[in-house]
């Protein structure tokens, strides 16, 4: 079973609607144990960085989203969701994350484009990965980005500067767009998602 993590800021019918089509057993929960006994959890997130950890807070959910990574647990960060894994974000002041991944989030710089960065832009792989996004596709909305290690970026796309689309660290994921929105494509990677965990297949970064 997949945990999708309840704290009241996500897109989650759109993501349950998703895994359900997928035939991924899924349960929407903020539940520690039940957290914690899932085969993977996805922490999806709209909205901004400081009152998203607060919620995470608010619901004891931090330290327990900081035991899946120790536990080996796969996690999957979904557009904020994918923000709250890093170390910290500059969005409305400095914010501590969850420290998952390392980097920081910060302001897409404008430079005549419009921000927020809404719609599909097209990705680029820079590491050798199982998951089907090189030149595909997706759906994103945010303002903010991952700063961090060439080392983990799986794929970007190009926004006035590379924005990383797809970051891993071992177990963690995250996906800056929105696979519950990028149609086939998306669908894709959530599947390939799921064959990762259901194989301890890891191997990308």
């Amino acid at each position: 079973m997949f945990a999708i993590v309840d704290y009241d800021t996500g897109n989650t019918r759109n993501l349950k609607k998703a895994l359900d089509y997928l035939n991924i057993e899924n349960q929407l929960t903020a539940d520690e144990q039940t957290i914690l006994d899932a085969q993977a959890v996805i922490l999806p997130g709209v909205g901004a960085f400081k009152p998203a950890m607060q919620a995470l807070e608010n619901r004891n959910l931090v330290a327990v989203l900081q035991q899946v990574k120790k536990n080996k647990i796969p996690i999957l960060g979904i557009c904020l969701g994918m923000q709250l894994l890093f170390e910290s974000s500059e969005e409305y002041g400095y914010t501590k994350g969850l420290g998952l991944i390392k980097g920081n989030v910060k302001a897409i710089p404008k430079r005549q484009l419009k921000i927020p960065q809404m719609g599909w832009n097209q990705n680029q792989t820079f590491i050798k990965t199982s998951f089907p996004i090189d030149q595909q596709y997706t759906y994103f909305v945010h303002s903010y980005y991952a700063d961090c290690p060439l080392e983990n970026i799986v794929a970007g796309v190009d926004y006035g500067q590379l924005i990383p689309s797809l970051v891993q660290n071992n177990r963690v994921i995250g996906m800056q767009f929105h696979p519950e929105k990028s149609g086939r494509v998306g669908l894709n990677l959530l599947k390939n998602f799921q064959r990762m965990v259901i194989e301890d297949d890891f191997s990308s970064n």
